[in-house]
């Protein structure tokens, strides 16, 4: 079976490509239509909200992938046993699983993993079109926009991006769930969302004719804190993910009955290695895995707090209120998820939440800061509420 196993095979890419396409048509006529007598900036921040929107849960049934281990459902890229689907691939599928039934490789996994790059293509085709949209609207300037478009180098850069992800996702099933690469590629995920959010942003004040909202600079200062160690403890929850360390401590407060367990930091944070093996080849430890999970569990501490100070004081801003409590709503959640991820034993819906949690914090942060700017550097004291659900007008 291993004779037949290649990692890269291209074959199928133009028929994967087709599939995003097709996924994308659907979003794309959606929004034309709602929007048709809109205006080129108003369809431009719809599309890109919906593109965020979809990316969210992107890396939802990317933490799914994961959490099932599908990863490897199918052991090559960027299909499926060279298919496109793993309707194609059926043989090769139950020879595998035949082979080791409670391998890497079953008809289920396939699906979950193939599923996965359907969607991500389908995004990666709206990307695309954001990145036309966008230098034909600035081409266009001054001819038929009263309004100065935003600048076509944010759709561009995240174009970009995306082709970086997808290299990422490849890496992932080459490299056999290497926890580095595992760990940039749900990173990159939560990099997509950032500068999807940005332009959401600036294109709802360019919209709606209003500058970023003034605040001091101590609480830019927090803002920029909070999202600073928000993304620190994001990786390490994605290190103690990817590396299966969860269960290391199944009691809290305490792990293993001892607010100081064995613990070996030097081997657990061995970057490059691959899964379950330190970079002599040997077995990780299980103090390596506990040193992972502890990591994580202490700096919740400190991110917590300075979450839920930067929301009592972003409370005090009326333009960004609604942002203060999707922050303390989202810290909770994420509060309680990690407790259940602990406790019972990592239940499946708690850990996609968990993560999904994360995400849902980083585009509320960024939100705030995309909305803000020091005082010294704003004129016009407003700027759009935090309304995902509710999207352009």
């Amino acid at each position: 079976m291993q004779e037949v196993q290649t990692l890269y095979d291209l074959s199928p890419l133009a028929s994967l490509m087709w599939v995003g396409l097709v996924l994308a048509l659907g979003p794309l006529a959606w929004v034309l239509y709602q929007h048709r007598r809109a205006t080129p900036l108003r369809r431009f921040r719809a599309l890109t909200l919906l593109t965020m929107f979809l990316t969210f849960d992107l890396v939802l049934f990317g933490a799914f992938t994961r959490l099932t281990d599908s990863g490897l459902g199918c052991p090559d890229w960027p299909g499926c046993y060279g298919k496109a689907s793993p309707v194609g691939a059926n043989a090769n599928i139950a020879a595998a699983q035949s082979a080791m039934p409670s391998g890497p490789v079953t008809h289920g996994k396939a699906w979950v993993e193939m599923i996965h790059r359907y969607l991500a293509t389908g995004v990666g085709v709206l990307i695309l079109v954001l990145a036309v949209m966008g230098w034909k609207a600035w081409k266009g300037r001054g001819r038929k926009m009263q309004q100065h478009p935003i600048n076509p180098w944010w759709p561009t850069l995240t174009l970009m991006w995306v082709c970086i992800q997808g290299a990422f996702g490849a890496l992932t099933v080459t490299m056999k769930l290497f926890p580095a690469i595992v760990t940039l590629h749900l990173l990159g995920g939560l990099v997509l969302l950032v500068l999807l959010c940005v332009q959401v942003v600036r294109s709802g004040q360019m919209d709606a004719g209003v500058a970023p909202v003034a605040i001091a600079p101590g609480l830019r200062r927090l803002l920029w804190l909070s999202f600073a160690l928000l993304v620190l403890q994001v990786i390490l929850g994605g290190w103690v993910s990817t590396n299966y360390a969860v269960l290391a401590c199944t009691d809290f407060p305490r792990c293993q009955n001892s607010w100081w367990p064995p613990m070996n930091f030097q081997q657990g944070f061995e970057l490059w290695r691959e899964l379950g093996l330190t970079g002599a080849g040997e077995y990780i430890s299980f103090a390596a895995l506990t040193a992972i999970h502890y990591a994580h569990r202490l700096m919740a501490l400190p991110v917590l707090a300075v979450l839920g100070v930067l929301a009592w004081q972003l409370n005090r801003v009326a333009a960004l209120r609604s942002a203060s409590r999707w922050i303390a709503a989202l810290t909770g959640l994420q509060l309680a998820t990690g407790l259940s991820n602990v406790v019972l034993d990592w239940p499946l819906l708690a850990a996609v939440l968990h993560t999904g949690g994360a995400g849902a914090l980083v585009i509320v942060m960024t939100w705030a800061m995309a909305a803000s700017r020091t005082r010294s550097h704003t004129l016009v004291p407003a700027a759009p509420e935090l309304s995902v659900a509710r999207g352009p007008a």
